[in-house]
């Protein structure tokens, strides 16, 4: 258990069977971490969900603030007086200190940007998902943050990712690898290619190195890479890959199957987003991670490495301008 008070805003009316799940996920997170405190975002009935099944000392930690309108899968700028928006003030306003959402990405996403702000060298925020792979944790990204394969958001994530490695996790000098189809130099199509280049040049935080391509079992073994970079298209694909690979074998290995929560990168704040199908152990798991990433202020800290990074210059490509 982690020491130190976190105050997390979670949406109720995120998810494909939200609010049941949400309600059950936050009731376990509460009861498991006692320096836990939510923020339940949503209708008062179903905040009243989770307050009334607490005992008094837990529901002391449980604050309220009534939003009835979900995200909704279709709005990538989500409205104002939706559950994500409304709790993207709260922490703006000093009321929590993290989001956790298992609603739309795209909503989520564009929510964090308008109300945080982006750092100012990262024009697309990234996902970013922890595996239990076989020699150890291979953090992989982007997880669903940007779906285009521009090479220098590839080159940029690469940084993202090993600074979160080295801070999330204490990874010491993270191997960082990009993933292909194979490994031979020139191998891929021409974002990979290109990123290549910018990597193999680049000046990574924290004392990493760039060990060139990978490939997919290679997220799975951890044997040559502790970060993995891929656009968010291949590596959303690839995480539902494994968690149904996970299912077919007759479940996740004793360390945990592929994470149903992913850290965004990229904005001025600690925001958590869950897989849409997340059942009540996933919400629990996001919001434990929500903590912890808050606990080590994360953010902050992943924001002071990328100071000394140098992946190229921003005309390389200056398509990688996002408007969310």
């Amino acid at each position: 258990m982690e020491p130190g008070t976190a105050r997390i805003a979670v949406d109720l009316l995120g998810g494909d069977d939200a609010p049941a799940v949400v309600v059950d996920g936050a009731l376990r997170a509460v009861r498991a971490d006692p320096n836990l405190h939510l923020l339940l975002v949503g209708p008062t009935e179903v905040a009243a969900a989770v307050t009334d099944a607490l005992t008094p000392a837990q529901r002391a930690r449980t604050t309220v603030r009534p939003v009835r309108a979900a995200a909704g899968p279709a709005h990538h700028a989500p409205r104002a007086d939706s559950t994500v928006r409304a709790a993207v003030a709260a922490i703006r306003d000093g009321a929590a200190d993290a989001l956790v959402s298992a609603g739309s990405t795209g909503a989520t996403v564009s929510a964090a940007a308008l109300g945080f702000g982006r750092w100012a060298d990262v024009r697309r925020p990234a996902l970013v998902a922890t595996l239990p792979a076989v020699a150890g944790p291979v953090v992989l990204l982007d997880v669903g943050g940007s779906l285009e394969p521009r090479p220098l958001t590839l080159a940029r994530h690469a940084v993202l990712g090993t600074a979160y490695a080295a801070v999330a996790h204490a990874v010491d000098r993270p191997r960082v690898g990009l993933l292909s189809v194979g490994t031979e130099a020139g191998k891929g199509d021409r974002p990979r290619k290109a990123a290549d280049a910018l990597l193999t040049a680049a000046s990574l935080p924290c004392g990493a190195r760039y060990v060139g391509l990978v490939e997919g079992y290679d997220v799975a073994l951890g044997a040559r890479a502790d970060v993995v970079v891929t656009d968010g298209f291949t590596g959303n694909v690839l995480l539902k890959a494994i968690e149904g690979a996970y299912a077919m074998a007759g479940g996740p290995p004793a360390g945990g199957g592929a994470p149903r929560a992913a850290a965004l990168l990229g904005v001025a704040g600690t925001v958590v987003v869950c897989h849409g199908a997340a059942g009540a152990e996933d919400v629990a798991s996001g919001i434990a991670l929500a903590a912890h990433l808050w606990r080590r202020s994360a953010s902050d800290r992943v924001r002071a490495l990328l100071d000394g990074a140098a992946v190229g210059s921003p005309a390389v490509d200056r398509t990688d301008e996002v408007r969310p």
